[in-house]
C-alpha cells in the first residue's frame, strides 16, 4: 500500500498550532476592497480558526 500523500496546496493555506487547531487567514481581504469600509476590512487582518464542520476534511488533507 503506498504511503498517503499530504495535500501541499493546503499545508501553505493553513496552520496547526501547538495545541492542534488550525489556523488559516481570514477570507474575504483579497480582491473587491474598494467597496467594502474600512471597518470590515479591518475586520478581516489576522487569522481565524477553521470552522468545526471543516476540521476533519482539513486534517485529511493535510495527512494527520
Amino acid at each position: 500500500m503506498p504511503k498517503m500523500k499530504s495535500h501541499t496546496g493546503m499545508g501553505k493555506r493553513v496552520k496547526v498550532t501547538g495545541k492542534g487547531k488550525l489556523v488559516t487567514e481570514q477570507a474575504g481581504k483579497r480582491h473587491l476592497l474598494e467597496h467594502k469600509s474600512s471597518r470590515v476590512t479591518r475586520r478581516m487582518t489576522g487569522t481565524v480558526t477553521v470552522a468545526k464542520a471543516d476540521t476533519k476534511r482539513v486534517n485529511k488533507l493535510l495527512g494527520r
